[in-house]
């Protein structure tokens, strides 16, 4: 998935997975992932994708600062 900002390119191809967590089995409604990667220039971002009930019903890219992405994989 790629999501371009007006400054910043973050695509899960190109970027290094730092930490994946997963809840639940393939197809589970209530199942979810958020993965943590990191730019080849050193920027943060969290790819989450999950079922209908989960709290991640849409692929989506956010954005983090170093400091939030360090507290995140402190936190998971």
């Amino acid at each position: 998935m790629i999501k371009k900002t007006s400054k910043k390119t973050f695509d899960t191809d190109t970027a290094t997975v730092v930490k994946k967590v997963t809840s639940g089995a393939f197809g589970d409604p209530t199942g979810y992932e958020m993965t943590m990667y990191m730019t080849p220039e050193g920027d943060y971002f969290l790819y989450t994708n999950g079922g209908a009930q989960s709290a991640y019903t849409e692929e989506k890219i956010t954005s983090y600062t170093k400091a939030n992405a360090k507290k995140w994989l402190e936190e998971n």
